[in-house]
């Protein structure tokens, strides 16, 4: 029996990190033989962060149905539960521990409890990068990613992009890079397991979900674009908001829904908390951001207003529970991605889950995954015209479902499980 701790957020918290864990954890836990444990955060981020990251929407959580254990037990904000964290696992004997890195603020804690749970047991300790250069970047990135990662005996990249920056990071470090999974140690190399975003199963078609009539009590026109997810300025939404209102220009058999929650406008604004915790980030921001354009003062959705698009629009500034998801994805045709820059994303996994063609930027990884006229439309970025184009592009030439089924038909959970344990298996040998 391999036992296996999966390092992440749970059930309780919002957000693709969350969704991935837990789509992890059980992917895992289907394979023979595997036992999985997840262990969580309590508190993610320094408590000065002015944001909420609990879901509390949400009444079906992603392990529903599942017997994997999750504990709750780190806060970033409390070093001694860093130490507790480190007895928990070691008292579990496990032979993977797997951190999901994912900002590099988590940096010292992740760090230090991989290091000593490197020396207290005999696991390999496994970074699952979603990124290595950080998005929005602070002087003291490089420092905080490079101590949580030293630690690690192998990472797990999704692009190619991913693997590229982990070479820069560490350019004195010799790696092994497999996409099956299987690990042969050479002195102190590193085994790099590059693969994919797995196309997420925990949000799927309902085939009672009437479109029809969720798009005539919506307002909806017969083609129907969608963003989707936390808003941050680098997905873009302002460059969305203004290539649909190009497109309007033009059509008017067009539609754009925009669900998401504003990522720095979760709390109660009133709260004497809140403006304290917002006059603090606000200092610490200014020592220690590079990009003087402040991402708390990002404001997109005022040029709904601005550009005189409310009424072809459908708005729903807030984070959607589990069970509502697939309502704006069936309902939708095309799924937006015009980001700045891209890592591997949760919403173009989902899309894969729905058939839905994708129309993103030709930045980051995107080109590697998104095969222009095949499984969607790639647009140039900065560039509001050819977004538009591209938009209008996936109306008049539609993209056959069956070709973003045949694109996914290797990126499955199952197979992604399979290489980072080491093994190929069988069908029959994989649990239902």
């Amino acid at each position: 029996m391999k036992r296996v701790v999966c390092f992440g957020p749970g059930p309780i918290f919002k957000g693709g990190i969350q969704n991935y864990n837990s789509s992890l954890a059980k992917a895992l836990a289907n394979l023979p033989e595997v036992d999985v444990v997840i262990v969580s955060w309590t508190q993610m981020y320094p408590a000065i962060l002015p944001r909420d990251l609990v879901d509390r929407s949400s009444k079906s959580q992603v392990l529903e149905g599942s017997s994997i254990q999750v504990h709750y037990i780190t806060n970033y904000n409390n070093p001694f539960t860093w130490s507790k964290t480190v007895n928990f696992i070691s008292k579990l004997d496990p032979d993977m521990i797997i951190f999901q890195w994912s900002i590099s603020i988590q940096g010292l804690p992740l760090g230090r409890i991989a290091r000593k749970l490197k020396r207290k047991t005999h696991a390999e300790i496994i970074f699952d990068c979603h990124f290595v250069i950080q998005k929005e970047r602070s002087i003291i990135d490089g420092f905080l990613t490079k101590y949580a990662l030293k630690t690690a005996n192998t990472f797990i990249t999704h692009a190619s992009q991913t693997t590229q920056e982990l070479k820069q990071l560490f350019p004195r470090k010799e790696y092994r890079i497999t996409k099956d999974g299987q690990r042969k140690k050479v002195n102190n190399s590193a085994t790099i397991i590059e693969l994919f975003h797995p196309v997420y199963d925990l949000f799927e078609p309902d085939e009672k979900f009437d479109v029809d009539a969720f798009k005539k009590e919506n307002d909806l026109k017969k083609n129907v674009f969608l963003f989707f997810g936390f808003i941050r300025r680098y997905k873009g939404l302002h460059n969305v908001i203004h290539a649909f209102k190009l497109l309007s220009e033009r059509r008017n058999d067009i539609s754009l829904i925009i669900c998401g929650e504003s990522f720095w406008e979760t709390l109660d604004k009133n709260k004497i908390s809140t403006k304290l915790k917002k006059l603090i980030f606000s200092i610490v921001q200014k020592v220690l951001v590079r990009n003087t354009d402040k991402e708390s003062d990002y404001r997109p959705l005022s040029l709904i207003d601005e550009l005189g698009i409310s009424e072809l629009v459908m708005l729903k500034n807030e984070f959607i529970p589990n069970e509502d998801v697939h309502k704006y994805f069936q309902a939708s045709d095309s799924i937006l991605l015009f980001y700045e820059y891209a890592t591997p994303s949760g919403i173009e996994s989902i899309s894969y889950n729905f058939k839905k063609p994708l129309l993103a930027t030709s930045v980051g990884h995107f080109p590697e995954t998104v095969d222009d006229e095949i499984n969607g439309f790639l647009a140039k970025p900065n560039d509001i015209v050819d977004m538009a184009n591209v938009m209008e592009k996936s109306i008049d030439s539609p993209i056959d479902p069956s070709r973003i089924e045949a694109k996914v038909k290797d990126m499955s959970w199952e197979i992604y499980a399979q290489a980072i344990c080491g093994k190929k298996l069988s069908n029959n040998e994989i649990m239902p």
